[in-house]
């Protein structure tokens, strides 16, 4: 009997058992309890920055945002038993409800039933039964919502999305969980003050932790999905409009070769999709989520973002590196080496080390993760990085670059070339057609289409 069962054995019962909401003149702060029953009780919280006029007593939109955070909250904890009934015994839920919740909980734990050796199925994985009711009864009623709630993680993806919106003339406001030097830096290069971004604080609960060091289950989880749900309580207690996100058309690229397992998933946009159509059912806020950069991929992004050389010092992407403070590349990651792949065509081997620190196209190190990136291997690295077809591009326009240039070529771009990979014939072609490239899979408005379209033949 392998983990999975045992533990699901061992712990038959998660319990979603309460959550509280106490407000003061300037947060709103939300209390969770999850029980496994018989084995840990868990207690992670939020803190909302909130304008002083703004109360959310007796609220039923609150209380049921409120309750769906702690809803994706919950399966970070659920995952180390896997229990077989999750019990939510602090609201409703319907057949519909239950069933939305399976969905992003067994496609965004895809990798993790991978990666810890999982055979399961979207039926039998888990049974939701939700028996509580909420405690509010009134709708607030809100102003019409208007401007936009951009969330920056400190990436250059966020900074590209608040630079061509503030340019585009759009009155934005930046979103950030537990702030990082580099989210404060990006929104400072973006011109904007530091009351333009609301900061929302989560205290996991690291006895979760200690469960982990005892050999229960661990792994990845669908975090962009609390960042929607944490986002869209912001958006509304400051009345706005847009939750612009900043998630790119390879974000739909599966992550194992042949199979439906998406380090990505809740980035892609089919939960996109399925997160503004839950929204628009069983919220209603008023709020319209979606990715303003989901019709470009991450190499016309690089290729956009670069232009914008004030952010090459502050941006950061590296999640090892966000541990620290302040948040740094390590430079050792597969992230790491992504983003420095991803801008090589378009920055000289300076500006790289100069960003990075090092020059990870020269590590033999790095060769491992190199191979997985450039399709090379069954899976690409579980991290948020592009598609294997626009690395190999941005591989094959940095190495004919470097041969133009008479330089050295690096040790990675040297393997590459020694595996038959470069083909200088068709790059003419093939950059035309990814820099021209735009997927009708997105749900932008078309006010914002036509900014994001302005900029592109600007820049690209």
């Amino acid at each position: 009997m392998n983990k999975f069962e045992t533990f699901r054995l061992e712990a038959p019962e998660f319990v979603y058992r309460n959550f509280t909401v106490e407000e003061t003149e300037s947060t709103v702060e939300i209390s969770y309890l999850f029980d496994i029953t018989g084995l840990a009780e868990f207690h992670p919280s939020w803190s909302f920055p909130k304008p002083a006029e703004t109360s959310i007593k007796n609220d039923l939109t609150f209380e049921r945002l409120a309750f769906s955070l702690g809803m994706a909250e919950a399966v970070s904890y659920w995952k180390a038993v896997c229990s077989p009934l999750m019990r939510v015994e602090c609201g409703e839920l319907s057949e519909e409800q239950v069933k939305w919740w399976k969905k992003l909980y067994f496609s965004g734990l895809g990798e993790f039933f991978y990666i810890n050796g999982i055979q399961t199925d979207i039926e039998s994985f888990v049974n939701i039964k939700a028996s509580g009711r909420f405690a509010s009864s009134d709708e607030a009623v809100h102003k019409e919502p208007k401007g936009c709630l951009v969330p920056i993680g400190g990436g250059k993806d966020s900074a590209l999305t608040l630079e061509t919106l503030v340019r585009g003339g759009m009155d934005c406001r930046c979103y950030a969980i537990n702030n990082r030097n580099s989210t404060i830096e990006t929104v400072s290069a973006a011109g904007l003050s530091s009351e333009s971004l609301i900061t929302a604080n989560r205290r996991f609960d690291r006895s979760l932790l200690e469960l982990n060091s005892r050999g229960y289950l661990n792994g990845h989880t669908p975090f962009s999905s609390i960042v929607a749900f944490s986002a869209e309580i912001t958006a509304y207690l400051h009345n706005l409009k847009y939750i612009v996100l900043s998630n790119e058309d390879s974000a739909n690229e599966s992550t194992v070769a042949g199979r439906e397992v998406n380090h990505q998933y809740s980035k892609s946009f089919e939960f996109e999709q399925d997160f503004h159509n839950y929204e628009e059912q069983f919220l209603g806020t008023g709020a319209y989520y979606f990715s303003f950069l989901r019709p470009l991929s991450e190499f016309q992004i690089a290729k956009m973002f670069v232009s914008h050389k004030k952010y090459l010092p502050v941006f950061r992407s590296c999640n090892l590196g966000s541990k620290r403070s302040p948040d740094v590349w390590c430079g050792e990651c597969p992230k790491c080496l992504f983003v420095s792949l991803i801008l090589s065509p378009f920055l000289s081997t300076d500006e790289l080390l100069s960003v990075f620190g090092r020059n990870m196209l020269d590590d033999h190190a790095m060769e491992n993760y190199f191979l997985e990136l450039i399709g090379k291997s069954q899976h690409k690295p579980f991290e948020c990085v592009g598609s294997i077809e626009e690395v190999n591009l941005a591989v094959s326009l940095a190495v004919k670059k470097i041969y133009e240039n008479n330089e050295k070529l690096p040790c990675l771009f040297k393997k590459y070339v020694e595996l038959g990979l470069y083909c200088p014939e068709t790059l003419d072609e093939k950059n035309k057609k990814y820099c021209a490239g735009w997927s009708e899979r997105n749900l932008l408005p078309e006010e914002f289409k036509i900014i994001l379209k302005s900029e592109m033949e600007r820049l690209l």
